[in-house]
């Protein structure tokens, strides 16, 4: 397959509309037609069911949108890790979640920072589960992510350590005195349904919490008593005057790791990654 036959397929099979994905490639409409055609050749199969009325994808043409988003994400990975290497500068992209790990973060950052020959560290600050889109896209070398709520699916990675979680809560709420509380008191409080985050997909659970995407937009809700929600305790500390954390005895254990493309061979991610284990 060339690429760019791969590229007016997927736009086409994410548009599902000839005139439409014509218009995102910025090309006309004929010579996407005989791409498509001449791919559908080149594979033996048909990708596509077409009417005068619609054009749907066929299982044939579900599988290659899979693996041509994949294959793209790749191509344009190896991109910019190919101009990267070029710089005269090493430059080096931690992908965070926004609100999260902050000590262990300076500290990481203090040190590695100290070294011989360290890179130029780029912060990217993220939302909820775009750490591991960033990594296999190119856009970030390395990230911390926090098990279970991420995914190290096609990454490598490494422990760094295991802590317990905390309910965020007014400090105004009778609960936020508490020493300590469980998750069936959290759940059950009525006029603080707990905040709904997205999955990797994008899609928000069924429940009446508030949906939210980042910590400085959830502390925020919290502190209006509209949500609550339950993080690690590294995400409890330095909260806003109007917060309170309180530990939640049964909350299962949060892992940070952090983690990396299977593939890299950065010489600046392996120091990273082993001042962060020293850490």
């Amino acid at each position: 397959m060339e690429i760019r036959e791969l590229r007016y397929f997927v736009v086409l099979a994410e548009e599902l509309h000839f005139g439409r994905a014509a218009q995102r490639l910025e090309i006309a409409q004929p010579p996407l037609s005989r791409a498509i055609a001449r791919l559908e050749r080149r594979l033996g199969v048909m990708l596509l069911e077409r009417t005068t009325r619609k054009v749907t994808l066929t299982e044939a043409g579900a599988v290659l949108l899979s693996e041509g988003r994949a294959i793209l994400s790749a191509v344009a990975a190896a991109e910019r890790r190919t101009q990267q290497a070029a710089q005269r500068r090493s430059r080096l992209v931690l992908a965070v979640k926004s609100g999260t790990a902050a000590e262990l973060l300076a500290r990481l950052l203090d040190a590695y920072r100290a070294e011989r020959g360290a890179a130029t560290v780029d912060l990217l600050l993220c939302e909820a589960h775009q750490q591991q889109t960033l990594l296999q896209d190119g856009q970030a070398d390395v990230a911390l992510l926090h098990l279970p709520f991420d995914s190290t699916a096609g990454l490598d990675s490494e422990t760094l350590y295991t802590e317990g979680q905390v309910a965020i809560l007014p400090t105004s709420h009778p609960l936020a005195g508490r020493s300590e509380i469980r998750m069936a008191e959290v759940t059950a409080l009525p006029d603080l349904p707990m905040a709904r985050w997205p999955d990797p997909g994008g899609n928000y659970p069924e429940g009446p919490g508030v949906e939210v995407r980042n910590l400085t937009q959830l502390f925020q809700l919290i502190a209006l008593g509209r949500t609550t929600v339950v993080v690690p305790e590294s995400a409890g500390t330095d909260l806003r005057r109007d917060l309170a954390a309180v530990p939640v005895l049964d909350a299962p254990p949060v892992t940070t790791v952090i983690a990396w493309p299977s593939h890299s061979r950065l010489r600046s991610v392996a120091d990273l990654i082993r001042i962060a284990t020293r850490l």
